[in-house]
């Protein structure tokens, strides 16, 4: 995964920027669907409805699909997002637009981070518990904003977790995470995941090693960003 950048701008190559407020109401209007579909979400893992109800939902919701016209590719950046360095509207862990994502909201901290979110029954694995994949997301992302809070943002080369007690499902959970050391480009990261009301104790841990990849490489992965001023070099990743 990639991790943020703090106060960096890159260009993209491909379409014009909108204007700060048309930026600002797509934000709002893709957060309020997100909201909104996060919400179905829930419903639709809760529902015990009878299979016709079901049918009928699934045929009301084909319908809404249709209505969201454009397709981005895949290796295309939403004009709404500020990559590398902030918001990613649809990001699985921070994106307010996302369904899939709790959403995590991260504060930065002196040498690291701390995050706060609430896993929904979407996200179970055990019964009542949140599913392990979804704890490693939590500390992979919010590791990878220690590093960028520490001037060194990087991808994900290794994550070691430590389960040590179950996630609950809709509790207020606290996301810590800190830069423990570096060594050339590579960054040590630790990170824990607790309760908001138990915050002594340890529900998850996990250490990882990111890696800042040289500018050549960059370029490869993010073709859709120069650096700026036009420059075809020096090209910084971010989450």
């Amino acid at each position: 995964m990639n991790s943020p950048l703090p106060h960096h701008s890159a260009t993209r190559t491909t379409a014009e920027q909108p204007d700060e407020e048309g930026v600002h109401r797509q934000r709002t209007a893709i957060a309020a669907l997100g909201h909104e579909v996060r919400a179905l979400v829930d419903a639709t893992v809760r529902t015990t409805a009878a299979p016709d109800a079901l049918l009928r939902v699934a045929e009301g919701v084909r319908g809404l699909a249709a209505q969201l016209t454009g397709r981005r590719a895949r290796a295309e950046i939403p004009v709404v997002d500020e990559f590398p360095g902030g918001a990613r509207m649809y990001s699985p862990v921070t994106g307010t637009g996302s369904p899939l994502a709790p959403p995590l909201k991260v504060t930065r901290l002196d040498g690291g981070v701390a995050g706060t979110c609430a896993l929904g029954l979407a996200h179970e694995g055990p019964p009542g518990y949140g599913h392990g994949g979804i704890s490693a997301m939590l500390l992979d992302e919010s590791m990878g904003w220690a590093c960028a809070t520490a001037g060194m943002p990087g991808m994900t080369v290794s994550l070691q977790m430590r389960y040590q007690r179950p996630v609950p499902l809709e509790a207020r959970l606290r996301v810590l995470a800190h830069v423990t050391g570096t060594e050339g480009r590579k960054v040590y990261v630790a990170g824990s995941i607790t309760t908001e009301e138990d915050p002594s104790t340890v529900l998850a841990a996990a250490e990882g090693v990111f890696v800042s990849p040289d500018p050549e490489h960059a370029r490869a992965l993010f073709p859709g960003l120069r650096a700026p001023g036009g420059s075809d070099g020096g090209t910084a990743v971010g989450r």
